[in-house]
């Protein structure tokens, strides 16, 4: 039996992702938008699947779309959060396994079309997936004047601003300075361009899938002053028109920097 008005949903929202696309052209996007695709698990559940592993692959097929939206708009970094430091403690090594090949296999996907660059701790991830890691970083190389895609993989925001100091305070001592001189130096410039994302723009817009609303140890420094979108959909059910939605409400805000 034919449902009426159901053929017509695709087309309709194609014709509203114009719209808002349209209503887009020539405002002040975002340059960096930061991901968190989170619901991937719980999608696979409520699929009745048997492994979370599709759970976890259809989400990172979401995230190859999802580059291509915000390349098509125009943003030229974008970062996923792919894999946290509590991810590596806190899941089973079954699940980790398959989380790493599908990583891996995503980096290299993205890396044939734009720059991809690592940005996490090396500690606890296995060889074949800092390898893949690395091959994608050298592919995506070639790609420099488009998008700019950071891959979260063993990251932690507090991990990273100690990594940062520990950086800094190596290096100043190398230099032959000392306690006095480095707790003059210290400036939240100087520590932000020893964050893994040194050298990059913060983001303006940080998104997260599923409905939760917790940074979950996020660029923790890099999103002082972000504005912030919740989508309830879960991950590997994102739509670009979630995107476009996201960024409408992004340039209707008046942006105040913690003020």
């Amino acid at each position: 039996m034919r449902i009426p008005g159901v053929r017509l949903r695709r087309p309709v929202y194609s014709l509203y992702q114009r719209r808002l696309r349209r209503n887009l052209a020539g405002a002040p996007l975002p340059r960096h938008v930061a991901m968190i695709l989170d619901g991937n698990r719980r999608w696979a559940r409520l699929a009745g699947l048997q492994s979370v592993a599709h759970g976890h692959r259809a989400g990172a097929d979401r995230l190859l779309e999802f580059a291509d939206w915000v390349d098509r708009v125009g943003i030229r970094h974008v970062t996923f959060y792919l894999l946290s430091t509590d991810n590596l403690r806190g899941r089973t090594g079954g699940e980790l396994t398959d989380l790493f090949d599908i990583i891996g296999a995503l980096a290299l996907d993205l890396s044939s079309r734009w720059r991809v660059q690592h940005v996490g701790t090396r500690e606890g991830l296995p060889a074949a997936l800092l390898e893949d890691l690395e091959e994608a970083e050298r592919r995506g190389a070639a790609h420099d004047d488009g998008l700019h895609i950071n891959l979260a993989v063993g990251y932690g925001g507090r991990t990273e601003i100690v990594h940062a100091m520990r950086s800094i305070v190596r290096g100043h001592a190398a230099g032959g300075g000392g306690l006095e001189d480095l707790a003059e130096t210290l400036t939240p410039e100087l520590i932000g361009e020893h964050l893994w994302t040194g050298g990059q723009p913060d983001p303006d817009l940080v998104i997260r899938t599923s409905g939760e609303q917790r940074l979950s140890d996020f660029m923790l420094w890099q999103s002082a002053h972000s504005e912030f979108y919740f989508v309830e959909a879960l991950g590997p059910d994102l739509r670009e028109v979630d995107l476009l939605r996201a960024l409408r409400s992004y340039v209707q805000r008046q942006r105040r920097y913690g003020g």
